[in-house]
């Protein structure tokens, strides 16, 4: 297959032109998903170009997910669609109700030329080490949560540091890269000190708090509430197994959770305030009619990701506090 067409003298850069000759070889149907593209010697001897040029070419066709390559057999056509322009790697810990939100709204605020390729990594570190080295070269932009997986600089200082947004999680080792991110340990005392007066009236403040899932900002800011309003509290890793008390406020920062203190108060025929107390950390849809309402402590998701499609497309390194707020209903 000889169509690739390489000129001189023209303002059109010689890389350029070899992607501009794969673009037209798929729109002209000469070739298809699966065909092997002419080897990077084959096309450097016959256009009289530096192999370097090939490579530049060829990586740009393949960060666009249009190409892949093929250890020992060269580059072949991953996908026909020339009109994809970037392709983002998006890695989340894992998906709920509010990671959806986010996900969708930073989708709805992309460019249709933007294709993005999301996936998890569950909190385990070897997954989430093999998803980036799995993604180098192959990406125009990398979106990474790393949640409080430790050491993930390591990984991560191997992508284009300019090409990276860190997202949700601060941490002081990825502090070169460009983040949006949620102020945890501020963002749960100013919350709760909102709502001291509410709290004050139950006897105990229990918060089921995960340390391998969650955030440790926000086990410090409960902490300091208590101790500067002096309630006395407990922090528990789960419900799972736990006797629920009379005159006790649960702080949950995850749905699990929520339903089994839900079902627990059932079985206790217990009532929201008269008997037990729930704050929920993320907001969403649900817990607007969980037993009439649970009132929440959350960062705006939506707000959160519409930042995040503007921020590929900023020069320079951002760092941005997305906003919190209480959404009070009746639990507490």
């Amino acid at each position: 297959m000889d169509f690739i067409s390489v000129k001189e003298n023209i303002d059109i850069p010689k890389y350029k032109q070899i992607v501009q000759s794969v673009e037209k070889a798929l729109l002209d149907h000469i070739l298809k998903k699966g065909d092997r593209l002419p080897s990077i010697n084959s096309i450097r001897n016959k256009n009289s170009v530096s192999r370097d040029t090939v490579l530049l070419a060829f990586n740009e066709l393949k960060v666009r997910g249009i190409v892949q390559s093929v250890s020992g057999k060269g580059y072949y056509v991953k996908s026909e669609n020339i009109d994809i322009r970037q392709k983002v790697f998006l890695l989340f810990d894992e998906l709920n109700a509010f990671k959806e939100d986010l996900y969708y709204s930073f989708l709805n605020n992309l460019d249709k030329n933007i294709e993005v390729d999301i996936y998890f990594h569950h909190f385990n570190p070897d997954l989430f080490n093999k998803l980036i080295y799995d993604s180098i070269g192959n990406y125009s932009n990398f979106i990474i949560m790393p949640a409080n997986l430790k050491n993930t600089d390591l990984v991560i200082d191997q992508l284009p540091e300019d090409k990276v947004i860190i997202l949700d999680q601060f941490h002081r080792e990825l502090s070169k890269y460009s983040v949006i991110y949620q102020n945890f340990e501020k963002d749960i005392f100013n919350a709760l000190q909102k709502e001291a007066k509410l709290l004050k009236k139950y006897d105990k403040f229990v918060f089921v708090f995960s340390k391998s899932k969650q955030p440790k900002g926000l086990l410090v800011g409960f902490k300091k509430f208590c101790k500067d309003f002096n309630m006395e509290n407990e922090i528990i890793p789960t419900m799972e197994g736990r006797e629920i008390a009379n005159r006790e406020v649960y702080l949950i920062p995850d749905d699990r959770n929520l339903i089994r203190i839900i079902k627990k108060m059932k079985e206790k025929e217990f009532e929201l305030i008269e008997n037990i107390g729930v704050i929920s950390y993320n907001e969403s849809q649900l817990k607007e009619i969980v037993q009439d309402g649970i009132t929440t402590i959350s960062t705006d998701f939506k707000f959160m990701g519409k930042r995040l499609a503007q921020m590929l497309f900023e020069k320079g390194k951002r760092k941005i506090e997305n906003p919190s707020k209480v959404i009070l209903r009746n639990s507490v």
